[in-house]
């Protein structure tokens, strides 16, 4: 059980390189989907794991034992393996609460403060003007979903390159990309290898709302133009936004704009293998988990005298 429930922890290592892979060779939404779900279920199991481990532990002790109404010794491996981990486990479960829980509160209070604004201001449709010096876009999800840009960034664009801007948002609101940032948070606070894959799910929701700001415009060169002159212009701006709240001035833009001049071109053997290996990453540390999880479960049955070894 002790190695079943060390392969879900070490999976995650392999996600980043793959991760930073994905946008370039797969198709935007594709990437989005499938770097965002390996990274949550690799993050779910390695919780799973990390909580089998403080069971097991916790179930050596004589006084959780009894609570457990074991009349067997639950039959692990060494206590010099299992109880360090179990320590080790408490420890990284904590830390795991604790920056999630500062995270979290830090989120909410931006987000309502940013919907408080942007509330209070007369909207044009789903698009709200904030008087400000500093540029900055982003969209605003909520109900309704809002777009909102300060006058500084409308004045830093000309008419064509403010719709493409806002054809940027929309995609981001219309796509529920919020979603997928708030998932990448939430991944790379139960693992730290899982902390880089942020940036890379929320590079693969930039170009998807590259790509279909593009098609709604009909000018890649323009959606290009418009994102390189807005990332420009609020490059030294202090945004308040909200995590969870994508921008078109976010993400590696010149990577951004560089795939919106090149060619669109189909996926090719490179992006299935890539996808292939982060799907199977996923599926064999929910394998690992799932089995370490019930090989746990039998050992306590045993335990508890409710069947023989």
């Amino acid at each position: 059980m002790t190695a079943l429930l060390l392969l879900p922890l070490l999976l995650p290592f392999a996600v980043p390189p793959l991760a930073r892979r994905a946008p370039d060779r797969l198709a935007p939404v594709t990437a989005l989907w499938v770097i965002t779900v390996s990274a949550v279920v690799l993050a779910g199991c390695s919780l799973a794991a990390l909580g089998g481990f403080v069971l097991t532990g916790l179930l050596k002790l004589p006084a959780f034992a009894g609570l457990g109404e074991l009349v067997h010794p639950l039959h692990t491996a060494s206590d010099l393996v299992v109880m360090p981990a179990a320590a080790v486990s408490v420890g990284g479960l904590a830390v795991c609460a604790g920056t999630l829980g500062r995270a979290a509160v830090r989120e909410v209070r931006a987000f309502r403060s940013a919907r408080t604004e942007a509330d209070r201001r007369p909207a044009a449709g789903d698009l709200c003007v904030v008087d400000s010096p500093h540029p900055d876009a982003y969209a605003l999800p909520g109900r309704p979903h809002r777009i909102v840009v300060t006058t500084a960034m409308l004045r830093s664009l000309d008419a064509a390159e403010r719709e493409a801007l806002f054809a940027h948002e929309r995609a981001h609101n219309r796509g529920g990309h919020h979603y997928f940032l708030a998932a990448a948070e939430l991944a790379a606070h139960c693992h730290p290898a899982l902390r880089p894959v942020r940036g890379s799910i929320r590079l693969a929701a930039e170009r998807a709302a590259d790509e279909a700001a593009a098609a709604a415009v009909g000018d890649r060169r323009l959606t290009a133009r418009a994102i390189a002159r807005a990332a420009l212009a609020g490059q030294e701006a202090r945004s308040a936004r909200p995590e969870c709240a994508p921008a078109a001035t976010s993400g590696p833009v010149p990577r951004r704009v560089k795939a919106l001049l090149a060619t669109p071109q189909a996926p090719g053997r490179a992006a299935a293998w890539i996808a292939g290996l982060l799907l199977a990453c996923t599926a064999l540390s929910c394998g690992a988990s799932a089995t370490g999880v019930l090989d746990f479960h039998h050992r306590v049955e045993i335990a508890q005298g409710e069947e023989q070894r």
